[in-house]
């Protein structure tokens, strides 16, 4: 990094020990598992802390995790904070930033270590072991759409950084998040949210035993129209239905979720077209919007085997749909009718993840040996249509994809002392893709594979503190079409470049975690990230590009901190720095990499009858061209939330969002867009989507 971003760094840590979670001194250093789940990973234990117990925000005690930059979320912080999308759970990994360019049934936008990850490229997401990105989407490669997830469920959130772990495969090259619902409610909730501008939400959970098992269902239906001067109507309705047996050493949970959503959408629009056409939440083509569903089932199969090891298998099968309707650049291409577009998504996916650990001893000295398998097959139908107010005026094309993932991967992890072990994995990748296009020349099969090493030293603990070392390499796919297209499909003329199935990433990582000071954990990583070939977002076709490589580095803070056992306190401070790393007049700065991120939240529980939190997100300024002449805005927002408990299974919570009711924006770009009755060729413009104004909601929450 710069000079001036080290002092920054260091002034931020110099004037820092205010800040971070979460224990007290009882316990055990992991947490139990929940009833009904997979045991924690079965790795050799280290050499033993002071016992400790998590009691806030975070499961991040010092012995519990192969990285700084790894660790765990508890449900305390999302009972405790506002958020205003479901995504936005996401938001309490340390660095992550979300946001949305679009209506708010479509997939969000997400930010972490220098990424625009734009609707989850290079960031995996699954919920329950389920993954949620999908490769090859109509819309954008690896899109993640959060939309059907119901936080009262959320037991913990698992997150990780970095390529350092064997069995994060696809999209994982910045990070990974397991979102786990849990198994068993200690009681029902029902709950009634009402705000302005049409918000409304309805939910109903329980559990009860069923024969030998539980039974776990939630049910959601949601409406909001927004602040837009287009209401966005945003309806959905969503379900969960979870069958549980057995014990933490041998059960299962078989899950059913089901979800729909359907909206207006108010995309992104022109600076200039501000006060002129339109007001700041206005419309250019009200006509935007779309429709989606995802239907799931899945299996989680957990048991102790008969020689000491542990067997867990994740099987799943996902129906998924999409219909989506954009206009980015108004009349640029189609001065008549406009030049919105119609993308669609239909598939289905199947995939199976058995993974076995067996411990063992190597020259006397403690070892775990994890061995796994990860499949995917998706079958997709795609289309890409020209529409004027959702009707199809011209095909540019369709296409019929299979595709399947197929991966072995092997982790060792050796106690060589007392305070010293390693993690070392390896993990092999193959790709298989066939598509069908409705233009020959662009149809094909393509098959790739891609090897990728881990290595990890963790030195520690003693005194309360932990080093980590940590290496490894992964990858992204790109889009399958991208790997069979020969010709433009907008002119079946030009030819086009083919783009390799699988982008190769190396990341490396320092860092030390620390609970040296009493009631304060802080974690310190310095990261650096290298990618074979960037995917940029092309505002007038609504998806995203195989691009040049780059290099990402940066230094990331995070800190627990609880001097009163009522009083919760998180700081997050992450700093970084990309650029592309090969030679180009057009310039090295990476479109949309934000290089400050900053977070914080202060908790106050059980203040007699009242709780309430006060929570700060920051995004600093980021380029918006290559040559960085044209920079976005930086983003401060607070938002909070006070509870009060009417009696034991009674609350009211009140939430402010935008609490200073800033004038920021969501997201920005720069590009070339068309007016109506302006010069042909356009214009370049900034094109922004504003955050929501001030706004607030009321729930009353009943526990039965």
């Amino acid at each position: 990094m710069a000079p001036r971003r080290t002092q920054i760094a260091l002034a931020l840590l110099c004037a820092g020990l205010m800040t971070q979670v979460s224990r007290a001194q009882e316990g055990t250093t992991q947490e139990a598992p929940k009833e009904g789940a997979v045991p924690p990973k079965a790795e050799p234990a280290p050499a033993q802390l002071d016992e400790v117990r998590v009691i806030g925000h975070y499961e991040n005690a010092v012995g519990t995790s192969d990285a700084a930059s790894q660790g765990y979320i508890t449900p305390g912080l999302i009972e405790a904070r506002p958020t205003l999308r479901p995504a936005e759970v996401l938001e309490y990994i340390p660095g992550v930033i979300v946001t949305q360019h679009s209506g708010d049934g479509k997939a969000n936008q997400y930010f972490l270590r220098g990424f625009n990850l734009d609707h989850g490229t290079d960031f995996r997401t699954e919920v329950d072991h389920v993954p949620v990105n999908m490769p090859t989407h109509a819309h954008g490669q690896g899109y993640s759409d959060l939309n059907f997830l119901i936080p009262e469920l959320v037991q913990r959130i698992q997150y990780k950084k970095g390529p350092y772990f064997a069995d994060e495969g696809d999209f994982s090259s910045a990070g990974a998040a397991d979102i786990s619902y849990t198994t068993k409610l200690p009681q029902g909730i029902g709950s009634l949210t009402a705000g302005p501008n049409g918000y409304a939400r309805a939910l109903a959970a329980n559990s009860s035993d069923a024969g030998s098992g539980t039974l776990l269902y939630g049910l959601e239906a949601f409406h909001n129209n927004g602040p837009w001067d287009n209401p966005e109507n945003y309806r959905k309705l969503n379900g969960v239905m979870r069958f549980s047996q057995g014990t933490n050493a041998d059960g299962y949970t078989l899950s059913l979720m089901a979800y729909t959503g359907k909206w207006n959408a108010t995309d992104q629009i022109a600076s200039r077209a501000v006060d002129r056409e339109v007001s700041r939440f206005g419309a250019l083509d009200p006509s935007d919007g779309g429709q989606t569903s995802r239907y799931s089932v899945s299996l989680d199969r957990h048991l102790v085997l008969n020689n000491g090891g542990v067997f867990h298998m994740d099987a799943y099968a996902i129906k998924y749909r999409l219909d989506l309707f954009s206009n980015f650049t108004y009349f640029l291409d189609n001065p008549a009718q406009g030049d919105q577009f119609e993308q669609f998504d239909d598939r289905w996916v199947f995939g199976l993840t058995p993974t076995w650990i067996f411990n063992d001893k190597w020259g006397g000295r403690a070892a775990t040996n994890k061995f796994g398998l990860d499949v995917r097959r998706d079958n997709i139908n795609l289309a890409l249509n020209k529409t004027f107010q959702r009707d199809v005026i011209g095909t540019t094309r369709k296409d019929y994809v299979q595709q399947t993932g197929a991966a072995l991967f092997y982790e060792n992890t050796y106690q060589w002392t007392d305070t010293l072990r390693s993690v070392a994995g390896i993990r092999e990748d193959f790709f298989y893709a066939k598509v069908n296009s409705d233009f020959e020349p662009n149809s094909g099969t393509t098959d790739a594979h891609i090897t990728s090493p881990k290595l990890s030293f963790i030195y520690g603990p003693f005194a309360k503190t932990e080093y980590f070392l940590n290496w490894g390499q992964g990858f992204h796919s790109n889009d399958a079409r991208g790997t069979t297209i020969t010709v433009d499909p907008t002119d079946h003329v030009t030819s086009v470049q083919k783009v390799p199935a699988l982008v190769k990433s190396k990341g490396e990582e320092i860092g030390i975690r620390t609970e040296a000071i009493p009631n304060l954990q802080s974690s310190l990583s310095l990261w650096r990230l290298t990618l074979a070939s960037e995917l940029l977002f092309v505002g007038d076709a609504g998806t995203t590009v195989a691009s040049r490589p780059s290099l990402r580095r940066g230094i990331e803070w995070s800190n627990r901190y609880i001097p009163k056992p009522w009083l919760i306190v998180d700081l997050d401070l992450s700093l970084s720095h990309a650029e592309f790393t090969d030679s180009d007049p057009a310039g090295n700065h990476i479109p949309g990499a934000i290089a400050r991120v900053a977070s914080f939240g202060v908790t106050a529980k059980d203040i007699g009858p009242w709780s309430a939190s006060l929570f700060m997100r920051y995004f600093g300024p980021h380029p918006l061209t290559e040559d960085n002449s044209q920079v976005a805005y930086s983003s401060l927002i607070w938002s909070g939330r006070a509870t009060y408990k009417v009696d034991p299974r009674t609350q009211i919570n009140l939430d402010l969002l935008n609490l200073f009711d800033r004038r920021v924006n969501d997201i920005e770009y720069y590009y070339t867009s068309r007016l109506q009755g302006e010069p042909a060729a356009g214009a370049n413009d900034h094109h922004f989507h504003p955050a929501e104004p001030r706004t607030f909601r009321v729930s009353l929450v009943t526990r039965f």
